[in-house]
């Protein structure tokens, strides 16, 4: 007899429909697993045979053969220990099949209790894109699976529980659809920042319109400290946006029964002997890496020098793209990564260049090897290039308090809501995602603005991205404005944030 039981697996972050076929037959006792599977879904034999014997059920003593299909794909994970032993139970007749609208989810303990697994969401929503309304998993994934709207979720705890419940003898109850909690711990303010407006003013910008930020400035300037604020004056993450970040992190493993939902833009910073494979995401069997995690999110480099030449230079692609590819033997997998990139760095290898104590013992040729490290594609994909000098003695001991990421917020958030209102329909969230045309069509200048763009053009030998990334800039500050029309003074603001030679001036 053979039955088949309802699953999921993961390819990448995607979530697809998988049948457990389970059958048994005559000749000498046997477990044979086909449907390409990995390592841990080989073992789940072992796992599945003691959970049987545990919840005192009859391990058949015949040949089994599990068929996981599609078997094109490869299968990995302790998820499918639960369907294989439906499977096998309702092969031998001690339970009735269950019914094709039921899918089920779980890695299973030697004793018959089921353990968490990862990628809950993905596989989730697949559910219910593919017509399955009842979802069977471990119950420290319930609330997860809950986000996936249409599904009736099932939180089980061990596998006896289950088997009273298909048997209509004791009922599992649904969860209930999770929400958040209302309370909000304490986030990082702008207010405990003195001084800096400059600084500060370049990242109300970069927030206002999702632009990538380059800060320049010796050790103790504030760099660190400002860019870990800057997630609080970010707008809100919409539900889809929500649910896109946490696909990634829930396959990475990140979420719990308690965070099940990313409610706050994911900030992510890794240290700088970060790998190339660790920054963009791989593995033998591709996973998440840290700019997929910050996807809808922020990414910040520290010490921006210090990464790896290949580290660094993977981020160029995925910036472009807003997703980053990965190939591999065992397949090619596409994973978001439409993140915020905010840099940190010294401006010379002791950091002191151009600190009023004159402490800097770097030559000029130390310097530009320093900067040098930095490649001009990178450098060129940051739409803002801010120096941030070291604090004066009366801005640290000044009384007064600093404007509030509050009310730095209600600035992004209404730029955010004119951006929205001029990009409705055409899939691009802000200003610094439009495409080449859309530039054309939203970034006009009058004549004065003409001038100034093509003397600074011609002056500071601009390539065609920067051109369109100063007018990306120039339409964020004019949205902050509330202006409808980008003016020479927007224009000029744009474009003194472009200049790179504040990487060797001092």
């Amino acid at each position: 007899m053979v039955v088949t039981i309802h699953s999921l697996g993961l390819q990448g972050i995607t979530g697809y429909d998988v049948s457990v076929e389970c059958a048994l037959s005559g000749g000498l006792p046997a477990f044979d697993m086909v449907g390409l599977p990995d390592a841990a879904v080989k073992e789940s034999r072992e796992r599945v045979r003691a959970a049987i014997k545990s919840c005192r059920a009859k391990f058949p003593v015949s040949r089994i053969t599990v068929n996981l299909a599609p078997a094109a794909l490869r299968k990995e994970g302790t998820l499918y220990d639960l369907p294989i032993l439906l499977g096998i139970l309702a092969a031998q007749g001690d339970i009735d099949a269950p019914p094709s609208t039921a899918a089920f989810l779980g890695e299973l303990s030697l004793t018959g209790s089921l353990r968490p697994i990862t990628g809950t969401l993905p596989m989730a929503m697949a559910a219910a894109r593919a017509g399955i309304k009842e979802l069977y998993l471990p119950a420290e994934n319930a609330a997860e699976a809950t986000l996936a709207e249409g599904l009736t979720v099932y939180p089980v705890e061990d596998v006896e529980t289950l088997l009273d419940h298909l048997h209509g003898e004791r009922a599992i109850r649904p969860a209930l659809p999770w929400e958040p909690e209302s309370a909000a711990g304490p986030t990082p303010d702008f207010s405990e920042v003195m001084g800096q407006e400059n600084v500060k003013r370049a990242l109300e910008i970069a927030a206002a319109g999702g632009h990538n930020i380059l800060l320049i400035g010796s050790p103790g300037a504030g760099k660190s400290m400002l860019a870990r604020r800057l997630p609080s004056i970010l707008p809100d993450m919409t539900r889809r946006e929500a649910l896109e970040a946490t696909e990634v992190w829930s396959v990475a493993g990140k979420t719990d029964q308690k965070h099940p939902l990313l409610l706050h833009r994911p900030f992510r910073s890794p240290h700088h002997t970060v790998s190339a494979a660790a920054l963009a995401g791989g593995g033998a069997f591709p996973r998440p890496g840290e700019i997929s995690l910050a996807h809808n999110g922020v990414l910040f480099l520290d010490e921006l020098p210090e990464f790896s030449k290949d580290a660094l230079e993977v981020l160029r692609q995925p910036i472009e793209d807003g997703e980053v590819t990965i190939n591999r033997a065992a397949g090619s997998i596409h994973l978001p990564s439409r993140f915020m990139l905010v840099c940190a760095m010294n401006p010379c290898r002791c950091g002191w260049l151009g600190h009023p104590s004159g402490r800097c013992t770097c030559t000029g040729a130390m310097v530009e090897k320093y900067v040098s490290r930095i490649s001009g594609p990178l450098l060129d994909r940051m739409d803002l290039h801010v120096e941030v000098p070291s604090v004066e003695f009366e801005a640290m001991r000044r009384k007064e308090t600093p404007e509030s990421s509050a009310a730095v917020k209600a600035r992004v958030d209404a730029a955010r809501a004119r951006q929205s209102e001029r990009f409705a329909g055409t899939g691009t969230p802000c200003n610094a995602q439009m495409t080449p045309a859309m530039v054309g069509n939203f970034c006009r200048l009058n004549a004065a603005g003409e001038r100034i763009l093509k003397s600074a053009f011609d002056r500071m030998g601009l390539t065609a991205r920067s051109h369109d990334r100063i007018l990306r800039v120039a339409r964020t500050i004019a949205d902050l404005e509330g202006e409808a029309d980008i003016s020479a003074a927007h224009l000029a603001e744009a474009i003194q944030y472009r200049n790179t030679e504040i990487l060797r001036k001092r």
